[in-house]
């Protein structure tokens, strides 16, 4: 029996909603970086349309270790991701993340653990069994909501941003390349940000980058040529 409307309109909603952080935004080298320091990121959230909230948050979780969290929810859509991750000699490397994601009222958990003494990397809950993995890890490995920190802190110093994304069963390489200056509008104010694109398959991810900023001002998502989510940064602190 081919599958429903409904069934179909759902699975492309949960596939467009990660998207957003399996192809957005590694790996990071022992070279000196800015300082790690905790942040609260408000964020106006347009997912297929319609209008959200979205928040970022750093948080410390010990002795070298922080906790990285975003949610965004919206009538259609209720998303939280959290990533432990640890600050090695300048190297971040992800502990543990917990990816939890609602659409059109169904839900789906999935867990990730980075175990570094033996260097692979499972997943646990919601998930395929060709995606619980083990996958291999190597130097410098991320998941895929931390390249969202990475890339504005190798934008700032000046290195490539080639990255290596261990996420959801996969590894998946990225590259984000400098599209120019552009001026953005943030909370009202315009703000002049360096525009970073990257293109999989019939993905892109385009990322707006203000110098002093922790996180990207702006997301934007498109899917086969369409907008699908959108992030505007509304305040910082």
């Amino acid at each position: 029996m081919a599958p429903s409307k409904t069934t179909t309109t759902t699975r492309t909603s949960r596939a467009r909603l990660h998207g957003l952080f399996a192809a957005a935004l590694l790996a990071v080298t022992s070279a000196p970086a800015l300082a790690i320091k905790p942040f609260t990121a408000d964020y106006q959230a347009s997912y297929m349309g319609v209008v959200g909230n979205g928040r970022m948050t750093l948080v410390a979780d010990g002795a070298n270790r922080w906790k990285y969290s975003l949610t965004v929810t919206a009538p259609l859509a209720d998303l939280r991701q959290t990533t432990v991750f640890e600050d090695k000699g300048g190297q971040w490397r992800p502990l543990s993340g917990v990816d939890t994601a609602k659409v059109l009222a169904k839900g789906k958990t999935k867990n990730a653990t980075y175990d570094w003494g033996r260097g692979v990397a499972t997943w646990t809950g919601d998930v395929k069994p060709d995606r619980a993995g083990p996958i291999k890890l190597q130097s410098g490995d991320l998941d895929a909501l931390l390249i969202n920190l990475a890339i504005v802190r190798d934008l700032a110093a000046g290195k490539p941003m080639s990255y290596r994304m261990v996420e959801d069963g996969k590894v998946r390489d990225l590259t984000y390349t400098v599209a120019g200056k552009e001026q953005i509008t943030v909370a009202g104010k315009p703000q002049q940000a360096t525009k970073v694109v990257s293109t999989h398959g019939d993905k892109q991810t385009i990322a707006w980058i203000v110098d002093g900023m922790p996180v990207p001002a702006r997301i934007l998502q498109r899917d086969k040529g369409q907008d699908a989510i959108d992030l505007l940064v509304q305040a910082v602190r």
